[in-house]
């Protein structure tokens, strides 16, 4: 009886130590999942260009699609994400003119993770991070795989596949 009660007493101090350096109760690994996804949108009119950025982020100059996409973040900053087929959108007007629907034209893509967060002021404010550059095909193939520096406070990430200047050709929440 006296050691269930000890062991009993260990445990509901543990916990309380735990709720002291997490108020809400949560306990979050940094290696605990921020966003996993299944799927990415391809940059449609009306986003291409600067004129409707996303979080400070442009579209691409044409349409594009995405074939297949998946990825996860995680809390500690590692970001992995496969993507294929990402090419320009076989179906828009202007693309097809161009005679360029379905190709890459990008040699290489990078991520970039915008998290909603607050500054120093505890005002807030929108963090975009990017990850490195990743070889891509014309196909629209690519493998992105970087740890990267996220705030502190990283609310509602969103993240993008861009091209090496940072314009977007696809987006997470589809």
């Amino acid at each position: 009886m006296k050691k269930l009660f000890v062991t009993s007493l260990a445990v509901v101090l543990a916990l309380g130590v735990m709720l002291l350096h997490n108020p809400a109760g949560r306990v979050v690994a940094k290696e605990s999942k921020l966003l996993e996804f299944s799927s990415m949108a391809g940059v449609p009119r009306p986003y291409t260009g600067s004129a409707n950025a996303i979080r400070g982020v442009p579209g691409g100059g044409l349409p594009w699609v995405v074939g297949y996409a998946e990825g996860e973040l995680k809390a500690n900053g590692e970001l992995e994400i496969n993507v294929s087929g990402l090419v320009l959108d076989p179906t828009d007007a202007i693309v097809i003119a161009r005679g360029i629907g379905g190709t890459n034209p990008s040699p290489s893509f990078k991520a970039i993770v915008s998290c909603l967060s607050k500054d120093t002021g505890g005002n807030p404010t929108t963090v975009n991070v990017s990850s490195g550059l990743f070889p891509a095909d014309a196909k629209g193939n690519s493998h992105i795989e970087d740890h990267l520096s996220l705030p502190g406070l990283c609310l509602a990430p969103v993240i993008f596949v861009t091209n090496p200047g940072g314009s977007w050709f696809a987006v997470s929440g589809h």
